[in-house]
């Protein structure tokens, strides 16, 4: 049986010929992978080529190959959203203040009368403003990030700033509450970076975790599509529930809690592909998706959608809560 007839979609979705090849997992090292998709960059269009998705299932991932971590200047435009503070949508407004309450629900479960926290992926520290703000106990306040730009803004917060991967960070002490929101999935050796994550956490202490959730209904029906889950070329590694607890498991760690929310950025970014598609918008480099004016209209009427069905659904984004097992 050749390999059309083994992976039909290859064939009927992508229009390019199997040629047999199972990359390795990222995770497990096993090349007993199979295609998954095949996804363009709908959000910036720093790339036009087709880059293709492979999954893992007894590892229960998906993972991009090759990974451009070679690529990073080109893939990551100047004009990416996280580099730079826009002027926030009410939908923005909104999860700012859910974002807020959240973080105080969670530091209240943090023992200590000072608090040292930790945000990876942070850019200038406008998490950790929110922070400090939920708790008065928050003393000390940490950036890791790649983008040197942002070193200025966050050290005028009040925050250090650590310019590099987290992986070859070196930080002084251990925390009591880390940030890894939106950041995992970014990065080629998810388990080398849980690793280190660990031993940077107190005892009693607790790391919050927000990844993709490619099991929702949203990553089924943009499968094809270029589902902006996938943010394609940038993130490298997407995980299910059981995936991302099981490797929290093998790094030392054991759940708190777990919930899903709502993935308004990837709906509202994947139905203006379909706009695009139809010729009705226009997406470019200088103007990327998440800037087009349609989209906060997008994200609110996804957010509402997702908000009425959370009780029911897996959602497209997955909030874990993690401490250091005993």
């Amino acid at each position: 049986m050749n390999a059309p007839a083994l992976f039909p979609e290859l064939a009927e979705m992508t229009g390019t010929e199997f040629a047999g090849h199972r990359p390795q997992c990222p995770l497990c090292g096993k090349h007993e992978t199979r295609f998954h998709a095949e996804a363009r960059d709908i959000e910036y269009c720093t790339s036009h080529e087709d880059w293709i998705w492979h999954a893992c299932d007894p590892c229960g991932v998906l993972f991009i190959d090759p990974m451009p971590v070679d690529r990073l200047g080109e893939i990551y435009p100047a004009n990416y959203y996280s580099y730079g503070a826009g002027k926030a949508s009410t939908v923005q407004k909104i999860k700012e203040a859910l974002d807020r309450r959240r973080f105080k629900s969670l530091l209240a479960a943090v023992p200590g009368e000072n608090l040292s926290v930790l945000d990876i992926g942070g850019g200038s520290g406008w998490l950790l403003d929110m922070v400090k703000g939920a708790d008065a106990r928050v003393t000390k306040t940490t950036v890791v990030d790649l983008d040197g730009g942002a070193a200025q803004l966050a050290r005028a917060k009040g925050h250090t700033f650590v310019q590099g991967r987290i992986e070859d960070a070196e930080l002084d002490g251990q925390f009591d509450f880390i940030l890894m929101l939106n950041l995992i999935e970014h990065v080629s050796d998810p388990r080398a970076m849980l690793a280190k994550v660990r031993r940077l956490l107190k005892p009693g202490g607790q790391l919050f975790i927000k990844t993709p959730n490619y099991m929702s209904l949203d990553a089924r029906l943009f499968r094809h599509r270029s589902w902006a889950g996938f943010h394609t070329p940038r993130h490298f590694v997407l995980f299910q529930r059981r995936s991302l607890e099981a490797l929290a498991q093998e790094c030392g760690l054991e759940t708190v809690s777990f919930s899903y929310t709502q993935g308004a950025p990837f709906w509202s970014v994947s139905l203006l592909e379909e706009l695009r598609r139809l010729g009705l918008v226009k997406i470019t480099t200088q103007r990327p998706a998440v800037s087009h004016p349609l989209i906060p209209l997008l994200q609110a009427a996804s957010a509402a959608f997702d908000f009425l069905r959370r009780p029911f659904a897996p959602l497209s984004q997955m909030e874990l809560v993690l401490r250091p097992a005993e």
